[in-house]
């Protein structure tokens, strides 16, 4: 197992359920964390929760690539890319609006291209890096209600192995974790009966993440799939 003692970290979504938990493992292991988050309050009290460095905690919007572009010239070259962000709408298609659908487009799919175009020359130019996605079951099998979802996820899942391939040739190595239901927020707002308590819990899923986070350089873990064992899906 490698260490991250001292290993440049940036967590891009890190004040959600699995960013959060992740930021805690990661700094507990005395990785260097460079954290983001759409919200300045959470942020705010993710510092002083975790007792972070302020200037390397930014409020970013990943669907603006300018946005991330700040970021790749403030943060440098990171060891560890984690992006955790993300969003969920559920719901029926003709429930489903325009704006559902593009927000979910923009945020998933979009806004993850822009972390890759913006962060993988540095990461070339400099022979190494580990990038860890999040895409989830659902960029792998589809659901009920999961048109949007399901939509960004399986584009994302198809542009992470092509940008693989890409990449198999130089030290820069990308990890996808496909996690099934996860207990975070994400749920809060879904009108979707649903037994949270079946659920793999945020704690569990950032476990994932920390360990991926170890892999030895002289190989990568390409994909890992954890889900509900009551309810497994692939």
């Amino acid at each position: 197992m490698e260490s991250v003692f001292n290993k440049k970290v940036l967590i891009i979504g890190a004040t959600g359920g699995i960013g959060a938990e992740t930021v805690k493992l990661l700094k507990g292991s005395q990785a260097d964390i460079f954290a983001t988050s759409t919200s300045r309050q959470k942020l705010d009290d993710l510092i002083n929760k975790y007792e972070l460095k302020n200037d390397q905690c930014f409020v970013v919007d990943i669907t603006l690539p300018q946005d991330i572009e700040n970021l790749a010239q403030k943060v440098g070259v990171p060891d560890i890319i984690i992006n955790a962000s993300g969003i969920g709408i559920l719901k029926p298609v003709e429930k489903l609006t325009y704006e559902d659908f593009n927000s979910t487009i923009d945020i998933n799919l979009k806004g993850t291209f822009h972390v890759l175009k913006s962060f993988i020359p540095g990461l070339k130019d400099a022979k190494k890096g580990l990038i860890i996605n999040l895409p989830g079951v659902l960029g792998k099998t589809p659901m009920a209600g999961a048109a949007a979802y399901a939509a960004s996820k399986y584009g994302l899942n198809g542009m992470l192995k092509s940008v693989r391939e890409e990449l198999k040739r130089t030290e820069v190595r990308i990890t996808n974790l496909y996690l099934g239901g996860t207990d975070t927020p994400f749920w809060d707002d879904i009108d979707m009966p649903v037994r949270r308590e079946k659920f793999v819990t945020a704690k569990e899923a950032a476990k994932a993440v920390w360990f991926l986070c170890q892999q030895p350089t002289s190989g990568v873990v390409s994909e890992m799939v954890i889900q509900p064992f009551n309810h497994q899906a692939i």
